[in-house]
């Protein structure tokens, strides 16, 4: 296994990575900074603005992504870089902004909603379905919304809230796009920090980047520890699979300095681990 720090801009709060096969490119995002980052397979970086502070981002199947933002999720055009509203709901607000999404197996937007003072359970859980104007509610009661996924046979959604140290699974219908019967799955109570963004590889474990922890950890279907992997910052964002295998496990970082905290050299960089001998999910696209 080797950890490589790749050679590109440091981020802020560097989140939400996506390996779109199509494009053999890697997105991910900076929330604070407003920005959505991707490196091709060549190895060129390119970056674009976006209007307010962003949660996740996805690619569409129509051409450019769409990003989800403090007020909504909206559209962003890589040619132009323009951003339009896409959907949103009355319950965004200045006190709950959208955070972590994922699209499911049939194009849908998977998205949780978050307290900003991470004090209450104000978030929620959203999808929006191709072509809708507004964000449908799933379930509720979430502090800080994160790492959204899905087991191999798609009947298994896993999702954390952050402040309560848990990932979360649910019963999942890929017809209807709803979720049921939410249990814990895993805690990160005994890992040192929150589970934050998540991916599934093909064996159907979860990998979860234990933020605070300085660890990326494979849990079983089960809900057991299966790897613990220790990385050169405190901080992992989140993973995603990737590259022309999907075997490179790719973990964008945060900076504390964004908490009034000293900054170590690495923080905010973005690394790829290798020799895994393990194989990731191709992501879907947005369906419109």
């Amino acid at each position: 296994m080797e950890i490589t720090c790749l050679a590109v801009p440091k981020c802020s709060v560097g989140e939400g990575p996506v390996w779109d096969v199509q494009s053999a490119s890697l997105f991910w995002i900076d929330i604070l900074e407003k920005r959505v980052h991707r490196l091709s397979l060549d190895g060129q970086h390119a970056s674009w603005v976006v209007p307010q502070i962003i949660g996740s981002m996805a690619i569409r199947r129509g051409g450019g992504a769409i990003v989800a933002l403090a007020s909504g999720v909206h559209t962003l055009d890589f040619e132009t870089g323009q951003c339009q509203l896409l959907a949103s709901s009355p319950d965004l607000n200045d006190q709950v902004q959208l955070a972590d999404g994922k699209v499911d197996r049939r194009g849908r937007f998977i998205v949780g909603s978050s307290d900003r003072g991470m004090k209450e359970a104000r978030g929620k859980l959203y999808v929006l379905d191709p072509g809708a104007t507004v964000l449908r509610q799933v379930d509720n009661d979430i502090f800080l919304a994160n790492g959204p996924c899905w087991s191999p046979d798609d009947r298994t959604f896993y999702h954390a809230d952050s402040i309560r140290k848990l990932i979360y699974a649910y019963d999942y219908d890929i017809d209807a796009g709803v979720v049921s019967r939410r249990r814990p799955f895993a805690s990160t109570e005994e890992l040192g920090g929150i589970p934050d963004g998540a991916t599934v590889d093909t064996d159907g474990c979860v990998w979860s980047a234990i933020c605070e922890g300085g660890k990326i950890v494979r849990f079983r279907p089960t809900g057991e520890i299966d790897r613990v992997i220790e990385m050169p910052v405190k901080l992992p964002g989140s993973v995603m699979f990737g590259g022309p295998r999907l075997d490179r496990l790719f973990v964008p970082s945060l900076s504390p300095a964004f908490m009034g905290r000293n900054a170590d050299p690495l923080d905010g960089t973005l690394h790829v681990i290798d020799g895994l001998g393990v194989q990731g999910l191709a992501e879907s696209r947005y369906g419109a």
